[in-house]
């Protein structure tokens, strides 16, 4: 089963960052979270990547140009024009980088993908999430119903602390940072039956989180896979910062490989 991962956007709220790079090729612990993404769902043994590329898109298709450079060790005999390479970690990976437009939305970028994609099911998700999903699970979740589309739905944690004050004004309970205020959200991680490309016919201006899924829930093709686990977008330098300072303390649920 091919994973597509949008990776096009501009990444503007992680601007100290993005304007140097695209955001999936934001480093978390040495390597891109674009790395860690895909690394979450090889070690379920999904290899074949479909990447939606947009803006700064040529610098993730040197990255994967390069990627024995990044990771493994590397001889340049200068005079003999030759490179040698030692202890390379190869990935068992298949990667296909689709330019879809500097400024396509997410349902265009997606539709995009439809030729690559050959009628078959396939897996799609945000390049700036992380989390322990077990994937066989989601999958089986999917196919134990008749919709369209799965998506996978999480409670994020909550900005600030929560107080429970009573009417004298004492706190009797303090929570660092409570599940919010109990909604659960689209994180990504979906699983796709090729219908859902008849959804999305509006063109590169068109919002995958939009019209299309507003249409599949009204017409009874939605589901959502409940996920109780680790979940955590990288939409700022401080969701950077805690990624990296889970990955660098070996606090890191997403690590599943």
């Amino acid at each position: 089963m091919k994973v597509l991962i949008l990776a096009g956007g501009y990444g503007s709220r992680l601007a100290e960052e993005t304007d140097l790079r695209p955001k999936p090729m934001v480093e978390i612990g040495g390597n891109p979270i674009l790395w860690h993404i895909m690394k979450i769902y090889s070690s379920y043994g999904f290899n074949d990547f479909i990447i939606l590329c947009g803006y700064k898109g040529a610098f993730i298709k040197q990255y994967f140009a390069s990627y024995y450079l990044h990771h493994g060790d590397v001889t340049f005999d200068i005079q003999k024009n030759s490179v040698e390479i030692h202890n390379n970690p190869a990935e068992p990976w298949k990667v296909t980088l689709l330019d879809t437009g500097l400024d396509t939305m997410t349902g265009g970028r997606i539709k995009k993908a439809e030729p690559y994609v050959k009628g078959e099911r396939f897996m799609l998700t945000y390049g700036d999430g992380l989390a322990n999903i077990n994937i066989p699970e989601l999958i089986k979740f999917h196919e134990a119903h008749k919709g369209i589309m799965t998506l996978t739905s999480s409670q994020p944690e909550g900005r600030f602390g929560a107080l429970d004050i009573n009417a004298e004004g004492r706190v009797s309970n303090f929570v660092e940072k409570p599940k919010g205020d109990g909604a659960w959200i689209n994180a990504g991680y979906f699983v796709c039956e090729p219908e859902i490309f008849e959804y999305l016919n509006g063109g590169d201006d068109l919002i995958f989180e939009k019209a299309p899924l507003q249409s599949l829930a009204k017409n009874e093709k939605l589901y959502t896979y409940k996920h109780f686990g680790f979940w955590h977008p990288m939409d700022t330098l401080k969701d950077k910062t805690e990624l990296t300072r889970m990955w660098n303390t070996g606090n890191a649920p997403w690590k599943v490989w």
